[in-house]
C-alpha cells in the first residue's frame, strides 16, 4: 500500500528557508567564534567582579560605580606588574642557564657517542644509522628554512594575545560600568510582572553560581600557589643548586594554571619541574612527591569544602562540560565550562519547576470541572 503525502509549496519553501537560516546562523557563529570568545570572557569576568565592585561603590562618595571599577582595575594592574617584575626574571635566568649548560651536554653526548660508535661498527649497523641521520638532517634543514616564518608567526601570535587581552579588559570595564543600566532597560521591557520576577530570580541564581565558582576557584588556586611557592623555597634550602627566587614563579604558574579545571594543576607542575631539573634532578623528584600528596588533599578536602556550595554538578557533568569547552573554545572554554554548565542546570531546573507547578495547578482544577459537569448534567 502506497501512502501519498501532499505538501503545499508555501510549507515546502518555509521548511527549506528555516533550515537555510539555521545553517547560515551556525556558519556565522563559527566565523565569529574568536569575537564571541572575547565577549564571553569579558562577560564572565564582569559577572565575577560585579560583587566586589558593587560593594566598593557603596562606600565611595556618590556611590560612583566608575570610580570603584577604576580602583579595581588599578589593583589588578598592580598585581600583574608585580607578577611580571618578580616572576619573569627568574624564568629568563633559568632559561639562560639551560642554554649555557648546553655545551656540557653536547660534550657528554660526544663522549657517549664514541662508545656507541664502536657498537655500531661491531654489529654492522652503519647503513641504518646513516639513513636515520639523513632523515634528521632533512628535517633540520626544513626547520631552519622555516625559522624566519615561525618567528614572524610567533610575534604575530604574541601581538594577537596582547590585543585580545586589552579588548577583554576594556569590554569588562564597560560592562561593569554600564551593566546595571542595561539590566534596568531589559527588565523595563517586560509587561508581565510575574514573568519578570521569575526571570530575575533565575538571573540572580546564575550570577550567584558564576561569582561563587570564581571566588571558590580563586581561593583554591591561591592556596595551591602558596604551598607550591613554600615548597620550592624549602627545596632551595635542601638543595643549594636550586635558587630561592624560583619560589615566586612557581607560585604564580601554579595559580594561573590551576584555574583550568581537571588537569591545569598538572600542567603547572610539569613546567615547574622543567625549571627545577635545570638545577637539581633530586629536587624535581621531591617536588613531584609533594605534588601528588597535595593533589590528593586538595581533591578530597580543600576543593570539596570550598566548592561544595558553589554548584551541584556531578563529576560526570563537570568532566563532560570541561571536555566540550576545551574542544570548542580552547583553554578559555575549559576555564568557563563549569560555571556555564551550572547556569544551564539552573535553566533546566527552573523549566522543570515551572512545568511541575503548571501540572499541579491543572490537577487541582480537574475536580472542580467534574463537579460542574455533574451539576450541568443534573440540570
Amino acid at each position: 500500500m502506497k501512502v501519498r503525502i501532499e505538501i503545499d509549496t508555501q510549507t515546502f519553501i518555509r521548511f527549506w528557508l528555516v533550515l537555510l537560516g539555521f545553517v547560515v546562523a551556525a556558519v556565522a557563529l563559527y566565523s565569529a567564534r574568536t569575537a564571541l570568545i572575547l565577549i564571553g570572557t569579558a562577560l564572565f569576568l564582569a559577572l565575577a567582579l560585579n560583587g566586589p565592585v558593587s560593594r566598593l561603590a557603596k562606600h565611595l562618595p556618590g556611590n560612583s560605580r566608575a570610580v570603584s571599577t577604576a580602583i579595581s582595575y588599578v589593583v589588578v594592574v598592580a598585581f600583574l606588574g608585580a607578577f611580571i617584575f618578580l616572576a619573569v626574571p627568574p624564568i629568563v635566568q633559568q632559561t639562560a642557564k639551560f642554554v649555557q649548560g648546553l655545551p656540557v651536554v653536547v660534550d657528554t653526548a660526544q663522549t657517549q657517542w664514541n662508545g656507541l660508535n664502536r657498537l655500531i661498527t661491531e654489529y654492522n649497523l652503519q647503513p641504518q644509522v646513516d639513513k636515520a641521520l639523513a632523515g634528521m638532517s632533512d628535517n633540520a634543514s626544513k626547520l631552519a628554512s622555516s625559522a624566519g616564518t615561525n618567528v614572524i608567526a610567533g610575534v604575530g601570535s604574541l601581538i594577537s594575545v596582547v590585543a585580545g587581552t586589552l579588548i577583554v579588559l576594556f569590554l569588562t570595564f564597560f560592562m561593569l560600568i554600564e551593566g546595571p543600566t542595561w539590566m534596568k532597560k531589559i527588565w523595563a521591557l517586560y509587561t508581565n510582572k510575574e514573568r519578570m520576577e521569575h526571570h530575575r530570580t533565575i538571573a540572580r541564581r546564575m550570577n550567584a553560581v558564576v561569582a561563587g565558582y570564581v571566588t571558590g576557584q580563586l581561593t583554591v588556586s591561591a592556596i595551591g600557589a602558596a604551598f607550591a611557592g613554600i615548597t620550592v623555597f624549602v627545596l632551595s634550602w635542601l638543595f643549594p643548586a636550586v635558587p630561592s627566587n624560583l619560589a615566586v614563579p612557581a607560585a604564580a604558574m601554579t595559580f594561573i594554571f590551576s584555574l583550568i579545571p581537571m588537569f591545569g594543576s598538572t600542567i603547572g607542575a610539569a613546567i615547574i619541574s622543567l625549571l627545577l631539573v635545570v638545577n637539581s634532578a633530586a629536587a624535581v623528584f621531591v617536588y613531584l612527591i609533594y605534588f601528588v600528596i597535595y593533589q590528593q588533599i586538595e581533591n578530597n578536602y580543600i576543593s570539596p569544602t570550598i566548592q561544595s556550595k558553589r554548584n551541584n554538578l556531578t563529576p560526570l557533568a563537570i568532566l563532560a562540560s570541561v571536555t566540550i569547552g576545551i574542544y570548542l573554545f580552547g583553554l578559555a572554554g575549559g576555564i568557563v565550562s563549569i560555571p556555564v554548565a551550572g547556569c544551564v542546570q539552573i535553566l533546566f531546573e527552573a523549566y522543570v519547576e515551572r512545568r511541575q507547578k503548571k501540572n499541579a495547578s491543572e490537577e487541582t482544577e480537574k475536580p472542580h470541572k467534574k463537579v460542574m459537569k455533574k451539576l450541568i448534567a443534573g440540570e
